[in-house]
C-alpha cells in the first residue's frame, strides 16, 4: 500500500474510533449478572425534601397505560405496547421514595381480602382455643387521599432529524429521533370527592444513531472496506420512571404551597423551596414542545450605540469604506414591535474624489421575528435625514434593513445589522449626474441596554400579585378545612 493510502486509510479508521470511542470503551463483551435497578436524576431530589409533619396514607387503585399505543417498528407496529403496563407500581415506589405517604395495597384488594379470610378460617378451623379468644386480624388501613391518573400521551418521532458528510471514499452520519410521554397525577379527597390537586408532567426519550465508514480502492482490484458505528436509544422504563417521580415531587410541592400538607422545615427552608419550584413551574409553562423557552425578554425602553462602517453608492465609481456611529433609543409597543429614534455620524468617501462627513437622524419601526429567542432576527424600514457636518446641504431619505441580534441577558444584547439608505437628492456627492439619486450602505454591531419596565407597569403587576396572594390565602383556609375534617 502506497504512503498516500495509507494516510486516508489511518485518517478514515481514526475519525471512525474517535466519533464513536464512547462505544469501544462500553462494549457488553460479556454476560453481565442481575443488579439493583438504576435510579433517575428524580429519585435524588424527591429524597432530599424536608420531611413531614406526619406521611399521607394514600391509596393507588389504578395508574396505568391510557394511550392504548402499540410499540412502533418499522413495519408498522406490533402487539408490544409502546409504554410499560406497570405504572401502578413505579408509582407507589416513589410514594415509599418520598417519605412523604403511606401506599396501601389497592391494585390487588381482592387478593388481599382473599388471604385475610383464609387466614380467619384456618384459625377457625384449627384453634387450640375454642372459646374463640384467639386475637383478631388488625384493621386495614383507609386512605384519606386516593391517587388517580395515568399516561394518557406517548407521542412517537415528535422530532428526527440527523447529518452526514462523505468525501473521497471517508464520510460518517447521524440521527436522532424524538418521543414524548405524558403523565397526569391528581389527589382526590376520600371524604369529599374533591380533587385537591391535579400535576401535568412530560419527559422526551431520545434514540440516536452513529455511524462512521471508509470505502476505497488502495490498489488495483484491492478494495478497503471499514465501518463502524453504535445506536442508544433512553429506555422508556426510566423516562416513565422519572415522568411519575417528577409528578409526585410537584405534587407534594403544590400540597406544601396550598397547605394542603404540612412539613417538619422550618419557614426559610421551606420559603426557598417553594421559590425555587415558582421558578422552575414558570419556566416550564413559558416552554414551548421543542425546549423553545417563550419569555419577554426585552424591557419596554432600550438605549442602543452602534459602529461600523459607511459605502456610498454615487455618481463615483471609486467607493472607499468609511467608519459609522450611532446612538439612540427604542420603544417597544409589543415583544414583536418598537418605534425608535437614532442620530448617526458617518463619513462618505470616493477616495481622493469625494470624502466629506455627515450626520443623520433616523426615525425606524422595527420587526423582532423571534422575540422569545436570545437569537433573533429583525428587520427594520422607516425615514430620516441626511446632514452635511457644516449643516449646507439637507436631504430626506427612506432607509430599510436587517439583522441579528444575540441576548447576552434580559438586559444586554449584540446585535449585527445592515441597512440600505435611499437619499432624496442626487448632489451628495457633490455632483449631479445621471438618473439615480446617492445611496449609502452601513454595517454596523451594536450594543442594546434594556431597561425596567415602567414603573406603571410594575405597579399593576404589584396589583396583580395581590389579589393572586388574597385567592391563594382562600384557596388555602379552604384546604386546611378538608384536611382537618378527614383527619377527625
Amino acid at each position: 500500500m502506497s504512503v498516500k493510502y495509507s494516510k486516508v486509510f489511518l485518517l478514515g479508521i481514526g475519525f471512525a474510533l474517535f466519533t464513536s470511542c464512547g462505544t469501544y470503551f462500553n462494549q457488553p463483551l460479556q454476560v453481565e449478572d442481575a443488579r439493583l435497578g438504576e435510579r433517575t436524576s428524580v429519585t435524588k431530589e424527591i429524597k432530599k425534601l424536608p420531611p413531614p409533619v406526619e406521611p399521607v396514607v394514600v391509596g393507588v387503585y389504578k395508574f396505568r397505560d391510557q394511550t392504548g399505543q402499540y410499540k412502533p417498528t418499522e413495519g408498522g407496529s406490533t402487539f408490544s405496547t409502546a409504554v410499560t403496563q406497570g405504572a401502578t407500581t413505579i408509582l407507589i415506589k416513589a410514594l415509599e421514595d418520598s417519605n412523604w405517604f403511606v401506599p396501601i395495597e389497592r391494585e390487588n384488594l381482592s387478593n388481599l381480602l382473599n388471604e385475610r379470610n383464609i387466614i380467619r378460617s384456618t384459625r377457625k378451623e384449627y384453634s387450640k382455643n375454642q372459646d374463640g379468644t384467639d386475637p383478631q386480624l388488625p384493621p386495614l388501613l383507609y386512605a384519606g387521599i386516593i391517587l388517580e391518573g395515568g399516561i394518557i400521551s406517548y407521542d412517537s418521532n415528535i422530532i428526527t432529524g440527523g447529518l452526514g458528510a462523505r468525501y473521497f471514499g471517508v464520510g460518517a452520519s447521524t440521527q436522532y429521533r424524538q418521543d414524548r410521554i405524558t403523565v397526569y397525577l391528581r389527589a382526590v379527597s376520600t371524604s369529599s370527592g374533591k380533587i385537591l390537586k391535579t400535576v401535568y408532567v412530560s419527559k422526551t426519550i431520545l434514540s440516536q444513531a452513529l455511524d462512521a465508514n471508509f470505502f476505497r480502492y488502495v490498489k488495483f482490484r484491492r478494495l478497503l472496506e471499514a465501518e463502524t458505528g453504535f445506536t442508544k436509544n433512553e429506555p422508556g422504563q426510566l423516562a416513565v420512571s422519572e415522568a411519575i417521580e417528577k409528578a409526585v415531587e410537584a405534587l407534594i410541592l403544590e400540597g406544601i404551597e396550598d397547605n394542603l400538607w404540612g412539613t417538619k422545615a422550618n419557614k426559610d427552608e421551606i420559603d426557598n423551596l417553594i421559590t425555587e419550584y415558582r421558578a422552575e413551574r414558570t419556566e416550564s409553562e413559558n416552554t414551548g414542545l421543542y425546549e423553545r423557552y417563550f419569555k419577554e425578554r426585552r424591557g419596554r425602553l432600550g438605549l442602543f450605540l452602534n459602529g461600523g462602517g459607511a459605502l456610498i453608492n454615487g455618481d463615483y465609481s471609486d467607493k472607499d469604506l468609511s467608519y459609522s456611529l450611532g446612538i439612540g433609543g427604542k420603544w417597544y409597543f409589543n415583544p414583536y414591535l418598537n418605534i425608535g429614534i437614532g442620530i448617526d455620524k458617518f463619513e462618505l468617501s470616493n477616495g481622493e474624489a469625494f470624502t466629506e462627513g455627515f450626520n443623520a437622524i433616523n426615525l425606524n419601526s422595527e420587526l423582532i421575528l423571534l422575540p422569545y429567542e436570545k437569537i433573533s432576527p429583525f428587520v427594520f424600514a422607516g425615514i430620516g435625514t441626511v446632514n452635511s457636518d457644516d449643516f449646507n446641504k439637507t436631504f430626506f431619505k427612506a432607509q430599510y434593513g436587517g439583522g441579528i441580534e444575540y441576548l447576552v441577558s434580559d438586559e444586554i444584547g449584540i446585535s449585527v445589522q445592515a441597512g440600505h439608505h435611499l437619499v432624496f437628492g442626487d448632489d451628495v456627492d457633490n455632483i449631479v449626474q445621471g438618473k439615480r439619486d446617492d445611496q449609502y450602505l452601513n454595517f454596523t454591531i451594536g450594543l442594546q441596554y434594556y431597561l425596567k419596565k415602567p414603573l406603571k407597569m410594575e405597579s399593576e403587576l404589584r396589583k396583580q400579585e395581590r389579589r393572586e396572594q388574597k385567592a391563594l390565602s382562600k384557596l388555602r383556609k379552604r384546604n386546611r378545612k378538608i384536611v382537618v375534617e378527614e383527619s377527625n
